[in-house]
């Protein structure tokens, strides 16, 4: 049963903006205060007495909504503030400013009512005893969020089949692998059957095996729950296979809130064409190839068979025509670039190599100064 206004009694009336939102968040900003000194001894005891700190902004008045049963990407590089965010939308951190509410609740007050519907996974944290049997671990969690027996048995049966964890759960948690690991962590932070899970890169050092089998029990949850889901992950694949929508955020500022192919279309300037020649058809060498598709147009990659080529996406109409009409083309495929080149551009800064990359720098510009 998903908490409303009836239901929950410790919602929060203040903040109207929320009510359609599961997850709703309005100039939230987290500021640390950071100290800092030279090496060596001299330093050490002269900060005893005079002590410099600087301020570092994590979170910069960053604002956004998601209703019910989304699964949204929150993508970003190292230190962009994805973590900050989730902790404090997790209660585990106060903001320095700004508001939030998830399930109508404020999450840095921490009511139980609150914690009983939520879970916070993060890939790189244990959440389970160390030393002890996964299952014991398990049955901590029961008494923690108080589920009554039948239903805690039901539901750990149940995740423990979906993750194929019935030969782990006797062993201790250090006896695991990592990917092992992660799957007992999942099931152990879903036994309370949350419909809100932040999760902080659930399949980070996961074979490819591994990391697909996570993603199809997270989009099997969150079919069976409508469970609201905010994902932070450096694997695109993640992003790509259980979310319509990403947000990112660069330098704790927010960039961009949208559809996947909307990411694309506004931070790629640029095509990939892929042509298969003919059988038996001599290789067309590079500077052919060049000529065709100038004059912005490059050769990205050419083997025996064929070529990878990058061209504008104004130009793709005209060079597709020109290969097409003078070379054999056996097979031609248009395609936008893989979202994590996109992703690349987004983020990358001062690179002469990258094409685009003006256009690109522009965008983010406009973007910052729009938000």
């Amino acid at each position: 049963m998903r908490i409303t206004p009836s239901t929950a009694r410790t919602r929060e009336s203040s903040v109207p903006w929320a009510d359609s939102a599961v997850i709703a968040v309005r100039g939230l900003r987290k500021v640390y205060e950071v100290p800092e000194r030279e090496g060596g001894v001299r330093a050490a005891a002269g900060s005893l007495f005079r002590r410099r700190t600087r301020e570092v902004v994590a979170v910069s008045g960053i604002d956004f909504a998601i209703q019910p049963g989304e699964v949204v990407g929150f993508l970003g590089p190292n230190g962009a503030g994805k973590t900050t965010t989730l902790k404090m939308l997790s209660g585990l951190l106060y903001p320095t400013s700004g508001e939030a509410s998830v399930l109508g609740f404020t999450p840095w007050r921490r009511d139980r009512a609150y914690l009983g519907r939520m879970t916070l996974i993060m890939g790189q944290r244990n959440q389970l005893t160390w030393d002890i049997p996964v299952i014991d671990s398990y049955e901590l969690n029961r008494a923690i969020f108080r589920i009554p027996w039948p239903e805690y048995r039901r539901r750990r049966d149940e995740l423990i089949d979906l993750l194929e964890i019935g030969e782990l759960v006797r062993k201790p948690v250090r006896n695991l692998s990592l990917g092992e690991r992660m799957k007992c962590e999942i099931a152990g932070s879903l036994l309370h059957q949350p419909t809100v899970l932040f999760l902080d890169e659930p399949t980070i050092g996961l074979d490819v095996g591994m990391q697909r089998r996570i993603r199809a029990f997270i989009a099997d949850y969150n079919e069976r729950y409508d469970a609201t889901i905010l994902l932070t992950s450096h694997y695109m694949a993640d992003v790509e296979a259980l979310c319509r929508r990403v947000i990112v955020i660069h330098h704790g500022s927010l960039l961009y809130d949208g559809d996947l192919p909307g990411l694309v279309r506004r931070f790629s300037p640029h095509k990939t064409i892929t042509v298969e020649f003919e059988e038996g058809f001599s290789q067309a060498p590079g500077e052919r190839l060049a000529a065709l598709i100038a004059p912005a147009g490059e050769v990205v990659e050419q083997s025996a068979i064929g070529a990878t080529l990058r061209v504008p996406k104004a130009e793709t109409a005209r060079v597709t025509g020109r290969l097409l009409a003078e070379l054999p083309i056996a097979d031609l495929t248009v395609e936008d670039p893989p979202i994590e080149e996109v992703i690349e551009r987004v983020f990358s800064s001062g690179s002469s190599e990258a094409p685009g990359q003006d256009q690109v720098a522009a965008e983010i510009t406009r973007e910052a100064e729009r938000r």
